[in-house]
Parts: C-alpha cells; sequence; structure tokens
C-alpha cells in the first residue's frame, strides 16, 4: 500500500510517496502538485488521495533492469484487469507454460532481449515442441503485447518481438498442403456459411491444381505466373470471372497469412492479374410473364415463395427464413430479419438457420398488403390442418416458419431452385433464376417511377450503387423517354434527317 501526505515547499504542495519495495525496504518519491498552498489545500489533498490510488511503484523505471522471465508475469497480473476470462487464459498458458521455461534458462534481461533472441526462441518451440505455424504465430502476438506494455512503461525504447520473424527458418511447404492448415484456422474465424463456401473452393478446385504441380508456398513467391495459369484454367474450363475472382480471394489470403508469418516476403497474387468482372445481365419477367406465373404457380408449393421473391423481392435465403411472428397482421407488416441457407459442409448438405440477413441493411420492414395477408392467412390455416391431419406424423420443429411443406418439414433451399426449374419448363415459359424474380420486382419498381433510393430500401442492399449498377440498365423505356426529351433540341435538318424525309 502506498501512503503519503502534503508538503510546503516553496509556496507549492508537495506530495511525498511512502512504500515498502519487495525486499520490505522503505522508499519515498516527491511530486509536485503545481498547486499554491494559498487556497487550494482541499484540491492538493483530493491530488494526493488519486496519486496514491493509482501510484505503481513496481512500474517506476528504475525497475526495469528485471529479468525477462520476471516481467512476462508482471504483465499477466498488470494486464489480467483489461483481458476476458478467455483471452487470459489463452495468454497465461502460452506465458507460464512455453515461454517463461525458455526464457527463465537464458537469464536474459528485459533491456537486452533483441529479435534474434526472440527468434531462437521460435525456433527451439518448432523443433522441440513441434509447434504449428498458427502456435508460433500467437506465440509472436503474446510477446509482442507485452513488450508492448514495455514500451508504454518507456522500460524499453522499441519493441523488439516487431522485428522478429516467427517462421525464419521455415521449410519449404507445399501450398495444397498450407492453404488446407490455412482453411482450418479460418475456420474459427469466419461464420459457418463462410467456411463452407471457403472450403468447398480450396478442396474442389485450388488443391488438386496445385497439388498436381506440387508447388510450394516459396515456387508461387518466385514463380506467380503459375497463380495466372491457375485462373487461366478456371476460364478455360467455361467458369465466369466473378467465380475466378472468388477463387482468387481465396487463394490471395492464404497467401496473406503466409506473408504475415513470414514464411514469403511478399503476397505473389498481388502480382498476377485477375480477371475483370462481367457486367451483371439479369434475365426478368416483365408484367405480363409475371402474370402468367402466378397463374400457373397457384396451388403448387411454390406459390408463396414466388409471391415472395416477385412482388417484395425476397432472397431464397429470406423467404425461408420468414417467421410467423415477423408478420404483425394487426399493423400491417413483414419484418425481414431470419435467413435459412445450405451449404456443403465436410461433404454434407447442411442447413443454417439465423437471425442475420446477407447485410446490415438487409433486415428491414415491408407492407403488408391486404392480397397478400389473405394468402397468408389461407397457408396459416391450411398448415393447422396439416397438422390435425398428419397427427404425430407432422413434423413440430418448425412450427414458427412460413414456408413449410404438407408434413411440417422446413423447405429446403435446393428443393426451390429444382422445382423452379421444373414448373417453368412444365408449363415452357421463360427460363429465368428464381432470383431473378428479385431482379424482376426491381425492374417494375424502376419503369413504375420509384427512386433508386426507395428500390434500395425495398431491396436491403447496403449500398445505394449496388442498386444503380444492377438495375438501372433494365428499363429501356426510360431511355426512349430521354431520347425524346431531347429532340427538339436538335437542328431541324438533323431532324428530318432522322425521320428519312
Amino acid at each position: 500500500m502506498v501512503a503519503g501526505h502534503l508538503r510546503e515547499q516553496n509556496g507549492y504542495y508537495q506530495m511525498i510517496l511512502s512504500w515498502k519495495d519487495n525486499l520490505g525496504k522503505r522508499k519515498t518519491k516527491s511530486i509536485s502538485t503545481g498547486l499554491t498552498v494559498k487556497g487550494n489545500k482541499k484540491r492538493a489533498e483530493a491530488l494526493l488521495l488519486k496519486t496514491r490510488e493509482e501510484f505503481a511503484p513496481d512500474n517506476l523505471p528504475e525497475n526495469a533492469g528485471m529479468l525477462f522471465d520476471e516481467f512476462l508475469l508482471k504483465w499477466l497480473k498488470d494486464k489480467s484487469s483489461a483481458m476476458s476470462a478467455k483471452e487470459y487464459a489463452g495468454y497465461a498458458y502460452t506465458v507460464k507454460g512455453i515461454i517463461i521455461p525458455y526464457f527463465k534458462q537464458k537469464s536474459i534481461m528485459l533491456p537486452a532481449l533483441t529479435a534474434k533472441e526472440i527468434e531462437c526462441f521460435f525456433q527451439h518451440a518448432r523443433s522441440n515442441d513441434d509447434a504449428t505455424p498458427d502456435e508460433l504465430i500467437f506465440y509472436h502476438e503474446t510477446l509482442t503485447t507485452c513488450l508492448g506494455y514495455a514500451v508504454d512503461l518507456r522500460w524499453i525504447a522499441t519493441n523488439p518481438a516487431e522485428a522478429a520473424n516467427p517462421c525464419c527458418d521455415q521449410a519449404p511447404i507445399l501450398f495444397a498442403d498450407f492453404i488446407r492448415e490455412w482453411l482450418e484456422m479460418m475456420r474459427s474465424k469466419v461464420g459457418e456459411t463462410t467456411y463452407a463456401a471457403y472450403a468447398m473452393n480450396v478442396e474442389k478446385s485450388i488443391i488438386p491444381f496445385f497439388k498436381e504441380r506440387n508447388c510450394t508456398v516459396q515456387d508461387l513467391e518466385r514463380h506467380p505466373k503459375i497463380i495466372q495459369d491457375y485462373y487461366q484454367s478456371l476460364l478455360e474450363a467455361g467458369l465466369s470471372p466473378t467465380t475466378v475472382i472468388r477463387r482468387h480471394a481465396n487463394v490471395r489470403k492464404c497467401l496473406q497469412y503466409a506473408f504475415q508469418l513470414g514464411i514469403i516476403k511478399s503476397n505473389p497474387a498481388d502480382r498476377v492479374e485477375k480477371p475483370r468482372k462481367a457486367q451483371y445481365k439479369a434475365t426478368i419477367y416483365n408484367q405480363e410473364e409475371l402474370d402468367v406465373l402466378f397463374k400457373v404457380a397457384r396451388g403448387d408449393p411454390l406459390e408463396l415463395p414466388i409471391i415472395l421473391g416477385a412482388f417484395y423481392g425476397l432472397r431464397r435465403s429470406e423467404v425461408l427464413g420468414l417467421k410467423w411472428d415477423a408478420i404483425d397482421f394487426e399493423k400491417k407488416t413483414i419484418s425481414i430479419r431470419h435467413t435459412v441457407t445450405e451449404m456443403c459442409v465436410d461433404g454434407k448438405a447442411t442447413v443454417f438457420q439465423r437471425d442475420t440477413t446477407k447485410t446490415k441493411s438487409s433486415c428491414r420492414t415491408l407492407p403488408l398488403v391486404t392480397p397478400f395477408e389473405r394468402l397468408l392467412r389461407k397457408v396459416k390455416q391450411q398448415q393447422e390442418i396439416n397438422r390435425q391431419v398428419c397427427g404425430s406424423c407432422y413434423c413440430n420443429d418448425y412450427l414458427e416458419y412460413v414456408n413449410v411443406n404438407a408434413i411440417g418439414e422446413l423447405m429446403k433451399p435446393n428443393f426451390i431452385t429444382q422445382h423452379f426449374d421444373i414448373l417453368l419448363a412444365k408449363h415452357r415459359l421463360k427460363k429465368i433464376r428464381f432470383h431473378d424474380l428479385r431482379h424482376s420486382c426491381a425492374s417494375l419498381l424502376y419503369a413504375n417511377g420509384v427512386s433508386l433510393k426507395e428500390i434500395q430500401e425495398w431491396l436491403g442492399h447496403s449500398d445505394i450503387s449496388t442498386t444503380s449498377n444492377i438495375y438501372t440498365h433494365l428499363d429501356f423505356s426510360s431511355k426512349v423517354s430521354s431520347a425524346n426529351a431531347i429532340l427538339p433540341a436538335f437542328p431541324k435538318n438533323v431532324q428530318v434527317f432522322a425521320s428519312g424525309q
């Protein structure tokens, strides 16, 4: 505990602090308050009390010459209150079980610690403890954070861990093996559906190409053309530029991780040309085509999903994620806040039910119009009838969902895609994707004078540029109106020439 009192000196208050060090020896320190004696006694006393509470004798510069293994324990103790329990447990296990035993044998003083000494620790951890790259980067993060605290205390001028390479003697690693290791590391850092998409790209496409060529991470750094050849092979196989760009994102992120670990000195994926994203051209239904679709879909299992996609412009995941508690029959609103998606994880089709939408803006509330309200009430009534008829055979796991089949099972994403194609082919309608109903909705809104901002809010786009880029080219009639509006400004001879007279 730090004791203290005030002392008057040259017309100013001084704070005299007193404490015992680790050896039991009494020490004192004088600190000026900067307050004159006259009229400032209460302020000086308050400042003394605050200083006594915050004063940390162990952090004085004269204590900087401690052993590094002792400083590691001090850092854990001083910073424990600022860490979560999980974060502290991770740091404490690494510091006490792995880092301290090594540096305690070396007896290195904190001010004498160098980047080379830290790299020797990494080499020891790799060769003696079989530390993985993931573990090495966490050791590096721990040491960097700890020594950053020493810099904050001004016990050392610079952080030696920042100049240390955790993989300084790393042997060449096959890229096919490294990207699988990166994929496993990413599993805990991204959402389930994002990981599933990564895994499909990596396992089905990226690994087979690079494994066949037996190239290492270091080979790619020296010869980035191998990456360029991979992209070209995908394009020649008929994949779209957009799909190739997604594969590029996976390759680049993986190699960036290798760069952060110090396995390579630069990211070779930054030195290749990724394909230019093709301008999107949606296939849509006009009003007449939608009328026909609604007629043929009447009574079909997809009747409700089709109307949700075409009228409200919902994504497939939003259609399937619609719950009864999101529909307010009194306030006449329908809220989009839950999604259902399906991805292949570890070779198995997995359905994900999440209380999240694609983006924050996708979470939105729309008006419940009368015809759709009547349809929803009819659907709800039919579900109750099905439940009574089926009895114990009815699935009660999805009672809160709107789109279920006759025995209460949640409608699957792939069923919507496949059955929609079958429905169109059966009635010889123009082939479009289910998602193109959303584009059809946007096109009709735009053609009927609804502003881009309003369309953005209706569809739940996070950026109005997305709305503009995708939909504004769909309504050709607006361009005709523009042409007719500007025509009177041209000279008469041009108008005569244009009319053929």
